[in-house]
């Protein structure tokens, strides 16, 4: 891991959640479940441990028992700038279905547009872009 990467403990949707994620997002989803790592602390079928590796990468798993689940307040997750404004737009959008949006993506007075959202897995995700470097990408 070359990166700072976010751990999340889903309560028991880590396999619904972290296909999502690889549909919006693309690259390489690896799931391990329970059972693969001998694990008797919850359903032989629950992810013990999986990993989206792409443009937006992030691990997560199934919470076990006596473990808290994801609980996201004060904190989100930042694309900004992290691809081009298309795409960006495109992942605000998919994101936000079956979720809710705080705060449209769209221009604002300092030559970028930003929006945010939570998804329906709980996470909270600010999405944004510089006005220029679309312009700059697009000519």
């Amino acid at each position: 891991m070359t990166a700072m990467t976010l751990y999340i403990w889903f309560p028991g949707n880590a396999r619904e959640a972290l296909q999502r994620y690889h549909e919006v997002f693309g690259g390489d989803l690896e799931l391990h479940t329970y059972a693969e790592f001998g694990r008797d602390d919850g359903p032989a079928d629950a992810i013990a441990h999986g990993i989206l590796a792409g443009p937006v990468a992030l691990y997560g798993c199934d919470a076990a028992a006596g473990e808290e689940a994801l609980a996201m307040r004060g904190a989100s997750v930042a694309l900004l700038g992290t691809a081009d404004a298309p795409t960006l737009t495109r992942w605000f959008d998919a994101l936000a279905e079956g979720g809710t949006v705080l705060d449209p993506l769209q221009a604002r007075g300092w030559d970028a547009s930003d929006g945010q959202l939570i998804d329906r897995f709980g996470l909270r995700w600010l999405i944004g872009f510089e006005h220029a470097e679309a312009t700059a990408a697009a000519d």
